[in-house]
Order: structure tokens, then C-alpha cells, then sequence
């Protein structure tokens, strides 16, 4: 099944208290836009506040010119309808106008209590502060604020189920309102008996000729028109195909996006993984050149301290060979003499560097 035509939505001059006559919270929002709920969970969502007690959701009500898919029963057609910027606006300012913001559906179908939108406004910029809760939508959209008093409906929306908002109101076919604005035969007769009236038409045979003239032209027009016909069938034929052609384009680029920013993120972590292993080596290297330049230190002083204690040994030696026949030559005079002779410190050194050597 293809679509056949695309329709622009007008709101009708009959009908214009009811052309918003209440915002539906759906699972399948026809925008194609989900919500922004301001609360602690961050279910599916795009923006998250956490501010559990405020209960606010933040959603486009309606995108300008973005094309919704529709499907007519009646002749097992599809078909693709839009709003310009100037019916979205006049959407919105009717909307209040007539006293509809407390009115609210679920899923199309029941009204529900609880449910009142509390801002509406119109993006007109790139300031707009819809930016600061993730949209980027065109200039024209139409944003509201509402806040859920309703329990059930709100863990509804905390739990994901319900992601967008839904317009419900009475828009007509822009072309069949132009087509129903053409004369009746009723007003052409009388529009007719007036040129007669005022002399713009004086005979029938006048009229005839007229009629006549105006048959010639219908003739080389309707040949012009046939002529027209298969550029008219190619081209709208290429607007189909083209149409198909950007909406699988456009999910191949969202897929493709997102395997971008998964690509992007892994190489952001092993970016950040390879610095970390680089500062761990940086370390490294140079806690083992420390450790390097210290253990050579200590082996020079050690073989310093060896050198200059072999030479200090031989002197000890020297001294404590000396020092021991003294006092063993002092011990045998005292024992000759018969008297005691103290050796004081002597001994004690000579037992020490006995010990040390």
C-alpha cells in the first residue's frame, strides 16, 4: 500500500471553537514526538527533572508541515496530511480561546480528570526555551506544559507506556473547502441575467457565440491538459518514490547515527582507558629509574666502605697486636714486682677490636 497524496489541514470557519477540543496522552503520538515528564524516574525519555511533586509534562502539541501518515477506510488509500505555521498558530490561540486546556483523553478514547495545561506557547526562535528540555524542532511548533493531577495516568507516563500527546479536534481538506467555495449554477445564471441586465450581453445569438468561442477554448485547453498529463504522472509518481526513499533514508541515517555514537563513545573510553595506562608507564619508568640510580649508589658505597675498611683493619690489626704484648709485657713486670697493675680502658678496647676483627 502506497500513500496517494498528501492533504494540508485547515481549520474550517464552522468549526473553529472545536478545532482543539482536547490533547489526548497516547502510546503512538501521530507527531512522531514523545514527551518530557519532569520527574525522578528516566523511562524511554528524552529530558528528566527530578521534581517528583510538580507532576509536569513538557510535549509538542503540533509540528508545522510535518507530514502524518493516515490511512482512508473508505477507499483503502493512504495519504499524508500537514499543517502550515499558520493554522498551527491559529491551533494553539483557539485552543484557549475556547476553554479546552482542561480538557484531556486517554488514548483517544475516555475522558480524564486530573490533567490541565498550564503554558502554551509558539517556538519563534533558537532561543526558545523548548531547547533546554531536548527538542529541536522548526520554528512554528506549537509546545505545552501540563500538569498531571491523575494518578493512574501518571504512572502511566513514569512507567513509559504513555510517550506523547495527540490533538483531537474537527480540521477540513484545504483544496475540498476551496472546491466548495465555487459558484453554484444558481449563482452563475444570476451572475449571467446581470451582464444581460447591464448590456454586457445583448442578444442570444450573442451569447451563443460567446458560448461557442468559449467551447473552442475549452477544446485547446483539455488538448494542452492531455499533453500535460504524463509530465503531471512522472513527476508525482518521482515525489512518491523520492517521499519512500527519505523515509528509509531517514531511519537508515537514525540507525546510522546511533551506531556513530556508540563508535564515538567506545573510542572515547579507549581514549581515556590509553591515557590512563600511558600515566601508569610514565610512573613506572621513572619509579625503575629511581630504584636503578639508588641500587648503583649503594653498591659504589659499599665497595667504598669495603676499600676503606680493609684499610682500616690492617691498622687495627697492627694496634691490637701491639697493644696485646704491651699488656701482656705489663702484666708479667706487675707479677715479677709482686704489685697490680690496672689496665683500665685497654683491655676493654683490645677485647673490642678483637671482636670487630
Amino acid at each position: 500500500m502506497t500513500a496517494t497524496k498528501i492533504v494540508e489541514l485547515v481549520i474550517s470557519d464552522d468549526n473553529q471553537e472545536l478545532a482543539i477540543d482536547a490533547i489526548s496522552l497516547v502510546t503512538s503520538p501521530a507527531i512522531e514526538n514523545n514527551f518530557v515528564f519532569f520527574g525522578k524516574e528516566k523511562n524511554n525519555l528524552t529530558f528528566a527533572k527530578v521534581d517528583e511533586e510538580k507532576r509536569m509534562l513538557i510535549s509538542p502539541a503540533l509540528i508545522p508541515n510535518k507530514q502524518i501518515f493516515r490511512h482512508d477506510p473508505n477507499t483503502d488509500s493512504d495519504y499524508y496530511v500537514y499543517f502550515s505555521k499558520q493554522t498551527v498558530q491559529k491551533a494553539s490561540e483557539l485552543y484557549l480561546k475556547h476553554n479546552n486546556h482542561h480538557k484531556a483523553t486517554y488514548q483517544h478514547q475516555d475522558r480524564v480528570s486530573g490533567v490541565l495545561t498550564v503554558e502554551s506557547w509558539i517556538k519563534e526562535g533558537d532561543s526558545d526555551k523548548s531547547k533546554l528540555y531536548g527538542y529541536d524542532l522548526p520554528n512554528g511548533t506549537w509546545f505545552v506544559k501540563m500538569k498531571i493531577e491523575n494518578d493512574e495516568l501518571w504512572q502511566k507516563i513514569k512507567e513509559g507506556e504513555l510517550k506523547g500527546l495527540s490533538i483531537e479536534g474537527y480540521f477540513t481538506n484545504k483544496f475540498e473547502q476551496m472546491n466548495n467555495k465555487q459558484p453554484t449554477q444558481e449563482q452563475i445564471l444570476s451572475a449571467f441575467n446581470e451582464l444581460v441586465r447591464e448590456g454586457k450581453i445583448t442578444t442570444m445569438s450573442k451569447a451563443k457565440r460567446i458560448e461557442l468561442g468559449l467551447t473552442d477554448d475549452v477544446e485547446k485547453l483539455t488538448q494542452q491538459a492531455k499533453a500535460l498529463i504524463p509530465d503531471l504522472t512522472r513527476d508525482i509518481e518521482g515525489i512518491k518514490t523520492s517521499e519512500k526513499n527519505v523515509v528509509i533514508g531517514n531511519k537508515l541515517l537514525d540507525k546510522q547515527e546511533s551506531i556513530v555514537e556508540n563508535a564515538d563513545k567506545k573510542e572515547r573510553e579507549l581514549f581515556r582507558a590509553l591515557e590512563s595506562a600511558q600515566d601508569k608507564l610514565t610512573t613506572a619508568k621513572r619509579e625503575f629509574t629511581g630504584t636503578k640510580r639508588n641500587l648503583e649508589n649503594n653498591k659504589k658505597n659499599i665497595e667504598f666502605y669495603n676499600k676503606r675498611l680493609d684499610k682500616t683493619k690492617s691498622q687495627a690489626s697492627k694496634v691490637k697486636s701491639s697493644l696485646a704484648n704491651k699488656l701482656s709485657e705489663l702484666e708479667k713486670a706487675a707479677k715479677d714486682l709482686g704489685v697490680k697493675i690496672p689496665t683500665g680502658d685497654a683491655s676493654k678496647i683490645l677485647n673490642k677490636l678483637i671482636s670487630l676483627l
